[in-house]
């Protein structure tokens, strides 16, 4: 026998060292969800140990993750009841919670990297992505929508807006509104390939975001389809899109391998809110081991093609492989 590949499994440092694949805390995007108030820290019942927080908890937050070496935030707000509507109104509220939310972040940490959610479900009566009209969630009066929406976040400091909507031509529009508005150095990071999946039910829970009639397979992509992803992510790239993501990221792996060999920008994935409660209900249970869970799957997310990762295991991760 002249070739033992077991050789470079003996030891840590062996294993160490050819290691291809390596998770650092820079490889992280943290999702955060912000809600009205003062001192709140509400813990989502479906995503145990992750938080709803006010913005003075938020600012302490973020202090945190800038010293345990995270750089980027994705931020979602939970809108009151009371100011949702079928025409996005608060989400273009200058002083709105997400526009306060932007400003908190960067007035604590000026340096940290804020990416923000481009969508009108937090902000809707019917729960959709988009505006309602006679039972159908219509395209381009959403897309006006959001490219307003995405120039507010810019005025209030946003480094990336991040449509998470799925309508037709939103990051051309988005891209043009930036650019008409002055804002050439804010990014576009477009959820190019997000499914219409079931693991999203514990986000939903997080932000009271769940539609109010039907699902939002009109507009998110069909599991069964992966062509159609490379379509709508080489869309995405010529319309102005800097990142591109597939979301979910576990059960859509293939679909991250082939847009990263397709595409030359940065692909990030989101390891979504099912992704985690999963791992957490079989640990709680005694099924798996949860530390070992962790780096195994987010490892496997990179390993799979992904540039970035959104995650709520993110803190998790920093501590395991520090």
């Amino acid at each position: 026998m002249i070739r033992r590949n077991r050789i470079l499994r003996q030891t840590p440092a062996i294993r160490s060292l050819v290691a291809e694949t390596i998770l650092r805390p820079e490889d992280f995007i943290v999702p955060l969800f912000v809600v009205e108030g003062k001192n709140v820290k509400e813990e989502i019942s479906s995503m145990p140990g992750y938080f709803r927080m006010s913005l003075d908890l938020l600012q302490t937050e973020v202090k945190e993750l800038w010293s345990m070496g995270l750089r980027s935030v994705l931020l979602f707000i939970k809108c009151d009841d009371a100011k949702k509507d079928n025409k996005g109104t608060e989400a273009l509220n200058p002083d709105g919670l997400m526009q306060r939310s932007i400003r908190t972040v960067k007035d604590a940490c000026p340096d940290m990297l804020v990416m923000t959610d481009v969508a009108l479900d937090p902000f809707s009566s019917f729960g959709h992505d988009g505006i309602v009209e006679n039972g159908e969630i219509v395209n381009d009066a959403t897309v006006s929508v959001l490219a307003a929406m995405s120039v507010s976040h810019a005025e209030a400091g946003a480094d990336f807006v991040a449509p998470s909507d799925m309508m037709d031509g939103r990051i051309r529009a988005i891209r043009e509104a930036l650019e008409a508005h002055g804002y050439t150095k804010t990014g576009i990071m477009s959820y190019s390939a997000k499914y219409a999946s079931c693991f999203y039910g514990p986000f939903r829970d997080a932000l009271d975001s769940a539609p109010g009639f039907g699902d939002k397979k009109t507009y998110q992509m069909d599991p069964a389809n992966r062509r159609e992803a490379l379509r709508e992510t080489l869309m995405d790239v010529e319309e102005g899109a800097d990142i591109v993501m597939v979301k979910p990221a576990l059960a859509y792996l293939d679909i991250i391998r082939e847009i990263r060999d397709a595409v030359t920008l940065p692909v990030s994935a989101y390891q979504v809110s099912g992704e985690y409660a999963m791992i957490k209900a079989a640990a709680e249970r005694g099924w798996l081991n949860e530390e070992k869970a962790i780096l195994e799957t987010l490892t496997s997310i990179k390993r799979a093609g992904a540039d970035m990762i959104a995650s709520y295991f993110a803190k998790d991760a920093v501590k395991l492989i520090g």
